[in-house]
């Protein structure tokens, strides 16, 4: 069994409201065999940089007094290190993989289907799902054996994740045209809070590290997990990262 955990970064809006450029949809495939390791790898480096919150992306700026931050003590050379530390837990299994989708904001609400923010983030959702499933196809042809695959994401909004939920279902069910067939996903979506899931923590962190490489061209930390994306002789893009709307070339 593989988990896909999914977070995001970036905030979408309604059209008309000021918003970033891009909305990125950040996933981290692990392999169950590993999920135990990586989460004793997790909780030694938080006793050991005395972390007594869940990890997130925004608690690593050097100005984040949030009440909840267990990382204020740190400077900001120690969280950069912790970040390092982060990734080469990851990016350490060769069967771990990254997956995200980068959406450009006020392109995407062009297109004839995407008219809300709902549809604006089920859609890069979409396009993240479909390449797990696609990483799933991969394995099977070049092992043989059959692989299935559970997606889980962070909580959101009752609503938004009641709607994300069913549409999530369909998707299984194989209801809408024009879907691919997501023959290896099993059961539903699972959603659970960040600070219970250490998948969706780390989801955080490659989302937050793709964000900054695609709103601020800032590729420091996306070059740390740059290896672990998932890629088809070397080619990323439309693999491992997928733009909203696919950019013309």
């Amino acid at each position: 069994m593989h988990l896909f955990f999914i977070d995001e970064s970036g905030t979408i809006v309604p059209e008309n409201k000021k918003h970033s450029k891009y909305f990125v949809i950040g996933g981290v495939i692990i392999p169950e065999i590993h999920w135990h390791d990586i989460y004793k790898k997790l909780k030694e480096l938080k006793k050991q940089y005395k972390i007594t919150s869940e990890i997130k992306w925004r608690y690593f700026a050097p100005n984040n007094n949030d009440e909840d931050n267990g990382m204020k003590h740190l400077s900001f050379e120690k969280k950069n290190e912790v970040r390092t530390k982060l990734y080469n837990i990851i990016t350490s299994y060769k069967s771990v993989k990254i997956i995200s989708t980068v959406t450009n904001i006020e392109e995407a609400y062009k297109l004839p289907y995407v008219n809300t923010k709902d549809d604006l983030y089920w859609y890069s959702y979409k396009q993240a799902v479909e390449r797990f499933q696609y990483c799933l196809q991969d394995l099977e042809r070049e092992s043989g054996a059959e692989f299935n695959g559970l997606v889980i994401i962070d909580n959101r909004l009752s609503c938004d994740d009641n709607r994300l939920r069913t549409l999530h279902y369909r998707l299984l069910l194989g209801e809408k045209e024009n879907y691919s067939n997501f023959k290896n996903l099993v059961e539903g979506l699972f959603i659970a809070p960040s600070h219970l899931s250490v998948g969706i923590q780390f989801a955080d962190m490659v989302a937050g590290a793709i964000f900054r490489m695609a709103e601020k061209n800032d590729d420091q930390y996306y070059l740390q997990i740059k290896n672990s994306i998932r890629n088809k002789d070397g080619k990323i893009l439309g693999y491992g990262i997928v733009n909203m709307p696919p950019k013309k070339t």
